[in-house]
């Protein structure tokens, strides 16, 4: 079988498949999960499946994650957090970072 349309043929799965694969990182550690593509639920759902699985309590943390460009867009409402799920493709890379704390630049 040709190489390309294999390839194509599994791009368009990821399409299909009902679960988006999640990889959050928070700090040093990563973990994966996974949403359901189309019914994501709410934002708020979200953030709290986050700080349950990176057992983090007591701690306001904003969230944002990769598109496919690489920028790194927030998710902060039922809006943005509906968009990043439906554009995954094929993980959803999450970034997780205490409130107030700004990321260092290495030049």
């Amino acid at each position: 079988m040709n190489r390309s349309f294999i390839k194509s043929q599994s791009s368009l799965q990821y399409l299909d498949c009902i679960a988006v694969e999640v990889k959050s990182k928070y700090g040093a550690e990563f973990r994966r999960f996974s949403v359901d593509r189309f019914k994501p639920g709410k934002f708020e759902d979200f953030y709290k499946l986050i700080m349950h699985v990176h057992r983090i309590s007591n701690m306001e943390v904003m969230i944002g994650y990769a598109d496919i460009h690489g920028d790194l867009l927030p998710i902060n409402n039922d809006d943005n957090f509906c968009k990043a799920v439906s554009t995954a493709h094929p993980l959803l890379r999450v970034f997780i970072q205490r409130q107030g704390i700004t990321p260092s630049c290495q030049p």
